[in-house]
């Protein structure tokens, strides 16, 4: 299976570089996955695609405020940090990706905020990243707020001027570099409806990195080297998850990083046990859910990792027939674009 299977053409103008004011107006294809059948609708409409006894499985990472904008001490340049993890265990030292990196070799002193915050390259690792053990009085949460911005995707082109639309209403725990996007459409109106229908909400932790925008370099899929992310299902959303399966009801995942935690922690039986775990798994045509019966989610960048999971679940054919049907219908495209839901 070639990357290139993956490839769609989509015009430039159709990649959504801001968020609706109203989160739960974005457009929703409804794709049957059975049938092949497309529907169109209005995000809010959502409600009427879940049902009684359905668990809804929602991402509550916390995007921080990652990407750091200094100097190079010893010359006064330049120079960016995006925060990917925090080292276990080294409570002020990161995993970072450094901008300009060829001049910043372990060793190399870093400032931020007139000093407010420094840092020292400790070592290179894996692709380049770079090991940053941090220096600061006070709270790093509390420094980071005042001095990071949102680290949006490359293919958004200006800063947000509000960095909270960056974040579903139901961010909980700091981790991510990357919102779990499918989850933006969502308001708290609309998730207390959708309790009111009598479906559960489950909640999961999975920090999503910036590997979620790398692009996929090799010509076969299954040579691809998947990022590692930290994922965690405590035992009262387990236990909530595999009651509805004994029931006969629904998972619906909201997001691929709802579906990738899911289908890391997942048991033979179709349940999944609690606990935590770093996932590395890689979903692409061929893999066998165990888990989710159903995902809502953005439309996704052409020959990346999350159009292979919903081809995936959906069926290439069928997936790549539904995306030149959105682009057809002037969907929005990406984070702050339009949803789908495939049932």
């Amino acid at each position: 299976m070639k990357t290139s299977d993956f490839w769609y053409d989509l015009p430039k103008e159709l990649i959504a570089q801001d968020p609706l004011e109203d989160r739960a107006s974005s457009r929703l294809m409804v794709l049957d996955r059975q049938t092949g059948k497309v529907e169109h609708h209005v995000f809010r409409e959502i409600v009427d695609y879940l049902n009684p006894g359905d668990c809804l499985v929602i991402n509550n990472t916390k995007v921080i405020p990652a990407r750091l904008i200094g100097v190079k001490e010893d010359t006064g340049a330049a120079v960016e940090v995006l925060l990917l993890k925090r080292l276990p265990g080294r409570e002020s030292e990161w995993e970072t990706l450094v901008k300009p990196g060829k001049k910043c070799r372990p060793g190399a002193r870093l400032s931020f905020g007139d000093g407010l915050l420094t840092g020292e390259v400790t070592e290179i690792v894996d692709d380049g990243n770079r090991y940053v053990r941090f220096e600061y009085d006070g709270v790093f949460e509390e420094i980071l707020d005042r001095l990071g911005q949102m680290p949006l995707p490359p293919y958004i082109t200006h800063a947000l001027q509000d960095r909270n639309r960056y974040q579903t209403v139901y961010a909980k725990y700091d981790g991510s570099a990357a919102a779990p996007t499918a989850g933006l459409h969502f308001t708290r109106e609309l998730l207390e409806q959708i309790r009111e229908k009598g479906v559960k909400i489950a909640q999961l932790t999975l920090h999503v990195g910036l590997g979620t925008f790398r692009p996929v370099k090799v010509d076969d899929v299954a040579q691809h080297h998947m990022h590692t992310e930290h994922c965690m299902i405590d035992a009262q959303t387990a236990e909530m998850i595999n009651e509805t399966k004994r029931a006969g009801g629904r998972v619906v995942a909201v997001g691929t990083t709802s579906c990738r935690t899911l289908e890391s922690m997942a048991l033979e039986d179709g349940g999944v046990r609690s606990g935590e775990m770093d996932t590395s798994i890689f979903i692409y045509p061929g893999y066998r859910f165990k888990v989710m019966d159903a995902l809502i989610t953005n439309f996704h960048l052409p020959e990346s990792t999350l159009v292979m999971l919903v081809s995936a679940f959906a069926g290439k054919e069928q997936i790549m027939d539904a995306y030149a049907e959105a682009v057809k219908e002037r969907y929005r495209f990406f984070s702050f674009g339009d949803a789908m839901l495939i049932c």
